[in-house]
C-alpha cells in the first residue's frame, strides 16, 4: 500500500508546488517586466501620484462640470458588475431609458446618444463614443467656463483609435485631463 501512496503524495506535493507557487510567480514576474502598467491594474494617477482609478473601470461623476460615464446596472461597484438583466421588452427598462433621456435631453442638440442611456454588458465600461462625449460638451463647457473649442480639442486628444472597432473616449482619462485644463470650482 505504501508503494502506491508515497509516489501519489509526492506527485501531489510536486504538482502543488509547480502549479500553485512556481508557475504563478514566473507569470507574475514576466508580466511585471513586460507589461508593468497592465499587470498593476492600468491605474490612473493625478499630479501628486495619488491613484484616481483604473482606466479599465467606469466611475460615477456627478455634476454638470464632468463628462458622465455610461449608466451602470451595478452602481459602478466591481463586485456587483453585471448587466441589468432587463430584456428589451421589459417595461422597467423602457421607463428607465425614457426617464434618463428626458433628464439628459437638450433641444438644440437633438436626440441623446444611446451610450448615455444604456448600460454595458459588464456595467463598468469606461468608454464612450466621441458622439456621446460631444453631446455633453456644451454642458461641461458652460459649467467650467471654458471655450467649447478647447474642450473639443481635449476630447480629440483623448480619443482612442483601437485596431478593431470604432473610436472611443475613456471618460476617467478625459475627466482627469479636464481637471488639469480647468479645475472645477469647489
Amino acid at each position: 500500500m505504501t508503494t502506491h501512496i508515497r509516489p501519489a503524495l509526492s506527485l501531489i506535493l510536486l504538482m502543488t508546488l509547480i502549479t500553485g507557487a512556481v508557475y504563478p510567480l514566473v507569470v507574475t514576474g514576466i508580466a511585471q517586466v513586460a507589461f508593468p502598467d497592465q499587470a498593476n491594474g492600468s491605474l490612473l494617477r493625478d499630479g501628486q501620484g495619488q491613484v484616481r482609478g483604473s482606466q479599465l473601470i467606469a466611475q460615477r461623476f456627478e455634476g454638470d462640470a464632468w463628462f458622465q460615464s455610461r449608466p451602470s446596472a451595478g452602481d459602478y461597484a466591481t463586485v456587483a458588475s453585471s448587466a441589468s438583466n432587463l430584456a428589451p421588452s421589459n417595461p422597467a427598462l423602457a421607463e428607465r431609458v425614457k426617464s434618463s433621456a428626458a433628464q439628459l435631453y437638450i433641444e438644440a442638440q437633438g436626440p441623446v446618444p444611446l451610450a448615455l442611456l444604456t448600460t454595458s454588458g459588464s456595467g463598468l465600461d469606461p468608454h464612450l463614443s466621441p458622439a456621446a462625449v460631444a453631446y455633453q460638451l456644451p454642458r461641461v463647457a458652460a459649467a467650467r467656463k471654458v471655450a467649447p473649442e478647447a474642450l473639443q480639442l481635449l476630447v480629440e486628444q483623448s480619443t482612442l483609435h483601437p485596431l478593431i472597432g470604432p473610436p472611443v473616449v475613456n471618460v476617467l482619462a478625459l475627466n482627469s485631463a479636464l481637471e488639469r485644463l480647468a479645475p472645477a470650482s469647489k
